[in-house]
Formats: structure tokens, C-alpha cells, sequence
């Protein structure tokens, strides 16, 4: 199983490759993700978000290869708590599949990039800061990991 995280977004800050490398060095080689920062999509007016979105799901879904699973995250999609997230992580692991993440940009995926999710996960019912969500999302990856090996980590 090969993890890759597709994000729409790039320039981050210093703080944000400090804690998402942090938990992703602790993730076996067969999860520690591959990360493809993808450029904001370009508004053709002020208030139009069409243009970009659609040139941020033309970017997201070229970057997804065809046998990929896809999970989206959204705002919109489940909620799993710590330990649902695990057994998800335990099925896609016994899948052999390999599996692109999603973040959209500050304007939302476009309907052809839902269309093309298999899952839709919402890490939180609190809207977060898009550099916020790679460390959430990695740190909850380590995590559901850190389960299924009965790591003390989770307690």
C-alpha cells in the first residue's frame, strides 16, 4: 500500500513541514506518504471561484493515477472517530490498493473530484486552516496506526 497526499496549496509554512514531518517519520515505509503540493487554481474575477476549481480538479485528478483508491477530505464527508479510522486503515491495508488523500483549496473540489472519491472523511465538524488539516490528517494516520499495532501512543 503506497499513501499519497494530493494537496491544493503550496509555500507552506515552516511550521507546518516541521509537524507533519514529525509523524511522518514515524510511519512505516508502506504509509509514510508521498505529498504533491498542487498551485491554487487562478480566479478569472474577483468572487469567481469556478475557474479555479476547475483548474484545481484538473490539476488533482491528473495527479491521481487510475487504480488509486481516493479519499476526499471534506468538510461534508464522515466523521470516523479515532478507532473507526483505524478499521478503515486495517480494510484499505488488506485491499493491497494504493491510496490518494485529498485537500481541496480555500474554495472547496470541484463535483468531478467528489465523482471520483470512493470516501469522503471529515477530520473535524470545525472548519480548519488547509496547512492545519495535512498535520491533523498525518497525526490521525500515525495514530490509527499506532492501534493496529498496539502501540502505546493512542492511550
Amino acid at each position: 500500500m503506497r499513501v499519497q497526499l494530493v494537496a491544493v496549496g503550496t509555500k507552506m509554512p515552516a511550521w507546518v513541514h516541521t509537524g507533519f514531518t514529525e509523524y511522518a517519520k514515524r510511519l512505516p515505509k508502506e504509509l509514510t506518504p508521498k505529498v504533491l503540493e498542487l498551485e491554487l487554481g487562478s480566479k478569472s474575477k474577483p468572487g469567481n471561484t469556478d475557474a479555479a476549481k476547475k483548474a484545481e480538479a484538473d490539476a488533482i485528478l491528473a495527479a491521481i493515477p487510475a487504480e488509486h483508491f481516493v479519499v476526499m477530505l471534506d468538510l461534508g464527508g464522515k466523521a470516523w472517530s479515532t478507532e473507526e479510522l483505524a478499521g478503515q486503515l486495517a480494510q484499505w491495508q488488506m485491499s493491497g490498493r494504493d491510496f490518494s488523500f485529498v485537500i481541496g483549496g480555500p474554495d472547496g473540489l470541484d463535483a468531478r473530484v467528489r465523482a471520483r472519491a470512493n470516501a469522503i472523511w471529515s477530520l473535524s465538524n470545525l472548519t480548519l486552516p488547509h496547512p492545519l488539516v495535512r498535520i491533523v490528517w498525518v497525526e490521525q494516520l500515525y495514530r490509527a496506526h499506532s492501534i493496529l499495532i498496539n502501540h502505546p501512543y493512542h492511550k
